[in-house]
């Protein structure tokens, strides 16, 4: 039999019963990281999937909980996945191959179908539709982001990038390391056969998220992009209203860690980041 070449890592709190439904569908390895959870998540994991390794961060990391998983990960690519999504049958094959095909992609982001109803998720329609066109060393539309529930990495290129990082924590995690991992000259890409299922919870808090959004859009920019734009997304924020002067408010704890960490893009990396955002990303 051979080796596995690719690792799920899961990073989850409070969410038992979404994944004592989605781990039975995930090919084996898979790491499990527990942020914190109240519910007896890792004691009933441990139980149930003995073959599923589970770390207890014995706190909330938010979206840099999957670092660890990745860290621990002893396969070159590592396939993300929320409690409450997971990867088509023979996807991650698919996915491994295409990897091993394109040295230098460290991101494959996937269609993901959403609900019962495997609705296109926006996103990837975006990335479908990427006017980043296609490099002739990578196996689909060039992309600066990704959704991490349907993204296989490269352990490498993401280890190199630094992960995730605790300034944006959660929500909208993916546009910091996407353009890093570009500026190291790694390629991102759309494969659309490769393919993800997520059924988001119906019950989700819609507000927070508005509040997180707007929060971590400025943060991103304040890491990343030129002053500029910054203000274009401070601006929009306030615009937003109650949810986002609540965003404001929350990134301004945060604001000297991202000032501390602030560094350019290169150039080209920047004109391909605003070329998307004048096509709607």
């Amino acid at each position: 039999m051979s080796e596995p070449r690719v690792t799920v890592v899961v990073a989850s709190k409070d969410r038992l019963r979404a994944l004592a439904r989605s781990l039975p569908r995930h090919p084996r390895p898979v790491i499990l990281v527990d942020n914190g959870s109240t519910d007896g998540t890792a004691g009933f994991v441990r139980k149930h999937f003995p073959d599923v390794q589970v770390v207890e961060a014995g706190e909330n990391l938010g979206a840099p909980a999957r670092n660890v998983g990745v860290r621990l990960a002893e396969t070159p690519y590592v396939a993300f996945a929320d409690d409450d999504s997971w990867w088509a049958p023979g996807a991650l094959g698919r996915a491994a191959d295409v990897l091993d095909a394109h040295p230098r992609l460290a991101v494959l982001g996937a269609r993901v179908l959403v609900g019962p109803e495997e609705r296109l998720d926006p996103v990837s329609e975006l990335m479908a539709h990427s006017p980043l066109g296609t490099e002739p060393d990578l196996p689909g539309p060039s992309v600066l982001g990704f959704l991490a529930c349907g993204a296989v990495v490269r352990r490498e290129a993401f280890l190199e990038a630094g992960g995730f990082d605790d300034v944006i924590f959660f929500f909208g995690e993916e546009e910091r390391l996407a353009v890093d991992l570009a500026a190291r000259g790694w390629g991102l890409a759309y494969v659309d056969e490769v393919v993800a299922h997520h059924h988001p919870s119906p019950s989700r808090d819609l507000r927070g998220r508005q509040v997180l959004a707007a929060r971590n859009s400025v943060l991103t920019a304040v890491l990343r992009r030129p002053w500029r734009v910054v203000a274009r997304r401070l601006l929009a924020a306030l615009r937003r209203g109650p949810t986002g002067w609540e965003g404001l408010r929350t990134a301004v704890p945060r604001l000297p860690r991202a000032l501390a960490a602030r560094r350019a893009l290169p150039p080209a990396v920047e004109r391909d980041r605003r070329l998307l955002e004048r096509a709607g990303d």
